[in-house]
Protein backbone atom coordinates (compact mmCIF):
# COMPACT_ATOMS: atom_id res chain seq x y z
CA UNK A 1 0.00 0.00 0.00
CA UNK A 2 1.25 3.69 -0.90
CA UNK A 3 1.57 5.74 1.79
CA UNK A 4 -1.08 8.71 1.83
CA UNK A 5 1.12 12.30 -0.04
CA UNK A 6 -0.28 16.01 0.69
CA UNK A 7 0.77 18.34 -2.23
CA UNK A 8 1.78 22.13 -0.80
CA UNK A 9 2.33 25.20 -2.90
CA UNK A 10 4.77 27.85 -2.75
CA UNK A 11 7.62 25.49 -1.35
CA UNK A 12 10.57 26.99 -2.81
CA UNK A 13 13.79 26.37 -0.29
CA UNK A 14 15.21 23.94 2.32
CA UNK A 15 14.15 26.18 4.80
CA UNK A 16 9.82 25.74 3.32
CA UNK A 17 10.72 21.44 4.50
CA UNK A 18 12.22 22.51 7.83
CA UNK A 19 8.69 24.66 8.53
CA UNK A 20 6.41 22.45 7.08
CA UNK A 21 8.35 19.48 8.68
CA UNK A 22 7.91 21.64 12.09
CA UNK A 23 4.42 22.14 11.51
CA UNK A 24 3.78 18.47 10.93
CA UNK A 25 5.47 17.72 14.68
CA UNK A 26 3.48 20.48 16.34
CA UNK A 27 0.02 19.18 14.76
CA UNK A 28 0.92 15.58 15.92
CA UNK A 29 0.42 14.51 12.24
CA UNK A 30 3.15 11.15 12.04
CA UNK A 31 4.90 11.45 8.00
CA UNK A 32 7.84 9.35 7.11
CA UNK A 33 9.40 12.58 4.90
CA UNK A 34 8.48 16.18 3.25
CA UNK A 35 10.23 17.32 -0.05
CA UNK A 36 9.29 20.36 -2.36
CA UNK A 37 5.74 20.66 -2.43
CA UNK A 38 4.82 17.21 -1.17
CA UNK A 39 4.30 15.55 2.31
CA UNK A 40 4.28 11.82 2.35
CA UNK A 41 2.03 10.64 5.36
CA UNK A 42 2.27 7.65 7.83
CA UNK A 43 -1.48 7.31 7.25
CA UNK A 44 -4.21 9.32 5.95
CA UNK A 45 -5.15 11.83 8.36
CA UNK A 46 -9.29 12.56 9.68
CA UNK A 47 -10.96 16.06 7.84
CA UNK A 48 -10.03 17.93 11.25
CA UNK A 49 -6.43 17.55 11.31
CA UNK A 50 -6.48 18.29 7.40
CA UNK A 51 -8.00 21.89 8.23
CA UNK A 52 -5.56 22.29 10.94
CA UNK A 53 -2.90 21.46 8.45
CA UNK A 54 -4.09 23.76 6.33
CA UNK A 55 -4.54 26.66 8.39
CA UNK A 56 -1.06 26.43 10.16
CA UNK A 57 0.55 26.11 6.49
CA UNK A 58 -1.35 29.00 5.32
CA UNK A 59 0.07 30.76 8.28
CA UNK A 60 3.30 30.68 6.83
CA UNK A 61 2.52 31.01 3.39
CA UNK A 62 1.93 27.58 2.42
CA UNK A 63 -1.26 26.19 0.75
CA UNK A 64 -2.74 22.47 0.53
CA UNK A 65 -3.27 21.70 -3.12
CA UNK A 66 -6.52 19.50 -3.66
CA UNK A 67 -6.37 19.33 -7.26
CA UNK A 68 -4.40 17.22 -9.55
CA UNK A 69 -4.06 19.98 -12.23
CA UNK A 70 -2.94 22.37 -10.01
CA UNK A 71 -0.19 19.72 -8.07
CA UNK A 72 1.04 19.27 -11.55
CA UNK A 73 1.52 23.15 -11.79
CA UNK A 74 3.22 23.09 -8.56
CA UNK A 75 5.98 20.36 -9.74
CA UNK A 76 6.33 22.44 -13.25
CA UNK A 77 7.46 25.42 -11.17
CA UNK A 78 9.91 23.34 -8.72
CA UNK A 79 11.63 21.69 -11.73
CA UNK A 80 11.86 25.02 -13.87
CA UNK A 81 13.44 26.63 -10.77
CA UNK A 82 15.77 23.90 -10.29
CA UNK A 83 16.56 24.10 -14.25
CA UNK A 84 17.03 27.79 -14.40
CA UNK A 85 19.23 27.65 -11.63
CA UNK A 86 21.56 24.84 -12.82
CA UNK A 87 20.69 22.61 -9.88
CA UNK A 88 20.07 19.55 -12.12
CA UNK A 89 21.44 16.14 -12.44
CA UNK A 90 25.03 16.32 -14.89
CA UNK A 91 22.81 14.36 -17.28
CA UNK A 92 20.15 16.76 -17.11
CA UNK A 93 22.25 20.17 -17.60
CA UNK A 94 22.14 20.31 -20.94
CA UNK A 95 18.66 18.57 -21.76
CA UNK A 96 16.52 21.08 -23.63
CA UNK A 97 13.77 22.31 -21.14
CA UNK A 98 10.73 20.72 -22.91
CA UNK A 99 12.29 17.31 -22.80
CA UNK A 100 13.95 17.68 -19.16
CA UNK A 101 9.99 18.50 -18.20
CA UNK A 102 8.32 15.49 -19.59
CA UNK A 103 11.31 12.99 -18.78
CA UNK A 104 10.68 13.76 -14.96
CA UNK A 105 6.94 14.26 -15.17
CA UNK A 106 6.18 11.24 -17.52
CA UNK A 107 3.33 13.38 -19.46
CA UNK A 108 3.73 14.82 -23.38
CA UNK A 109 5.39 18.87 -23.17
CA UNK A 110 2.19 19.69 -24.85
CA UNK A 111 -0.07 18.70 -22.14
CA UNK A 112 2.80 20.62 -18.88
CA UNK A 113 2.30 23.52 -21.44
CA UNK A 114 -1.19 23.76 -21.90
CA UNK A 115 -1.74 23.18 -18.42
CA UNK A 116 0.53 25.79 -17.20
CA UNK A 117 -0.61 28.45 -19.36
CA UNK A 118 -4.29 27.74 -18.34
CA UNK A 119 -3.67 27.85 -14.57
CA UNK A 120 -0.99 30.37 -14.44
CA UNK A 121 -1.67 32.79 -17.25
CA UNK A 122 1.78 33.00 -18.93
CA UNK A 123 4.07 30.26 -20.53
CA UNK A 124 6.65 27.54 -18.67
CA UNK A 125 9.01 29.40 -21.08
CA UNK A 126 8.56 32.93 -19.57
CA UNK A 127 8.37 31.36 -16.06
CA UNK A 128 11.85 29.85 -17.03
CA UNK A 129 13.83 33.22 -18.21
CA UNK A 130 12.33 34.97 -15.14
CA UNK A 131 13.58 32.79 -12.66
CA UNK A 132 16.82 32.43 -14.61
CA UNK A 133 17.12 36.43 -14.50
CA UNK A 134 16.05 35.98 -10.96
CA UNK A 135 19.43 33.94 -10.85
CA UNK A 136 21.41 36.20 -12.43
CA UNK A 137 20.21 39.39 -10.24
CA UNK A 138 21.30 37.11 -7.02
CA UNK A 139 24.44 36.26 -8.87
CA UNK A 140 25.53 39.84 -9.51
CA UNK A 141 24.34 41.13 -6.31
CA UNK A 142 27.01 38.22 -4.91
CA UNK A 143 29.39 40.36 -6.80
CA UNK A 144 32.06 37.62 -7.34
CA UNK A 145 31.78 36.58 -11.01
CA UNK A 146 31.83 38.62 -14.29
CA UNK A 147 28.56 38.68 -16.38
CA UNK A 148 30.45 36.45 -18.88
CA UNK A 149 30.71 33.98 -15.93
CA UNK A 150 27.24 34.45 -14.83
CA UNK A 151 26.44 33.89 -18.50
CA UNK A 152 28.17 30.51 -18.88
CA UNK A 153 26.68 29.64 -15.16
CA UNK A 154 23.37 29.68 -16.45
CA UNK A 155 24.07 28.61 -19.68
CA UNK A 156 23.38 31.29 -22.30
CA UNK A 157 24.73 31.65 -25.52
CA UNK A 158 26.40 35.03 -25.03
CA UNK A 159 26.50 37.91 -22.33
CA UNK A 160 24.67 40.22 -24.84
CA UNK A 161 21.55 37.53 -25.01
CA UNK A 162 21.57 37.46 -20.92
CA UNK A 163 21.84 41.33 -21.07
CA UNK A 164 19.12 41.57 -23.35
CA UNK A 165 16.68 39.07 -21.28
CA UNK A 166 17.78 40.85 -18.41
CA UNK A 167 16.70 44.15 -19.13
CA UNK A 168 13.57 42.75 -21.06
CA UNK A 169 12.50 41.81 -17.93
CA UNK A 170 14.14 44.44 -14.96
CA UNK A 171 14.02 47.35 -17.36
CA UNK A 172 17.88 47.35 -15.92
CA UNK A 173 20.61 46.82 -17.50
CA UNK A 174 22.68 44.48 -15.53
CA UNK A 175 25.18 47.18 -14.40
CA UNK A 176 22.77 49.53 -13.11
CA UNK A 177 20.81 46.72 -11.42
CA UNK A 178 24.14 45.98 -9.46
CA UNK A 179 24.47 49.69 -8.63
CA UNK A 180 20.38 49.31 -7.65
CA UNK A 181 21.07 46.23 -5.72
CA UNK A 182 18.54 44.37 -3.74
CA UNK A 183 15.77 46.62 -4.02
CA UNK A 184 14.95 44.71 -7.39
CA UNK A 185 15.02 41.51 -6.31
CA UNK A 186 11.72 38.97 -5.83
CA UNK A 187 10.99 36.34 -3.18
CA UNK A 188 11.07 33.54 -5.40
CA UNK A 189 7.47 32.58 -4.25
CA UNK A 190 6.29 36.06 -5.64
CA UNK A 191 7.41 35.15 -9.30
Amino acid sequence: MTAPTLLIKNMVCHRCVLSVEDILKKSSIPFHHVSFGEIHLVNEITAAQKELLSEELRKVGFELIDSHTAGLIEKIKFLVMKKARNEVDTKDLHMNLSAYLSDKLHYEYTHLSSSFSTIEGRTIENFFIEQRIEKAKELLIYDQMTLSEIAAELDYSSTAYLSTQFKKITGLTPSHFKEVGMAKRKALDNI
